[in-house]
C-alpha cells in the first residue's frame, strides 16, 4: 500500500491545459478554474470545476487527512 494509502487526499487547483492530457476537451465546460483531488499514491480521484463541487463531494467521503495545495 503507498504511503497514506486511501486515507490521505490532496486537493490542489489545475490548469486546464494539464486537464486535457487525460480528459478530451470536449469534457471540460469552459471554466477557467478547475480542482483536482488525488489520492496519496498521486491518483486522480476527482476533478471539478469549483472549490463548492469538491466540498460536496469530500462531504460524504471518510478520508482521514484532506491537504489543500
Amino acid at each position: 500500500m503507498a504511503l497514506g494509502g486511501n486515507a490521505v487526499v490532496y486537493v490542489r487547483p489545475i490548469a486546464v491545459d494539464k486537464l486535457t492530457e487525460f480528459l478530451d476537451e470536449d469534457e471540460l465546460t469552459g471554466s477557467d478554474g478547475y480542482q483536482i483531488v488525488v489520492a496519496a499514491d498521486g491518483s486522480p480521484l476527482l476533478v471539478a470545476d469549483s472549490t463548492e463541487a469538491v466540498e460536496d463531494w469530500l462531504s460524504d467521503k471518510n478520508y482521514g487527512i484532506v491537504a489543500l495545495h
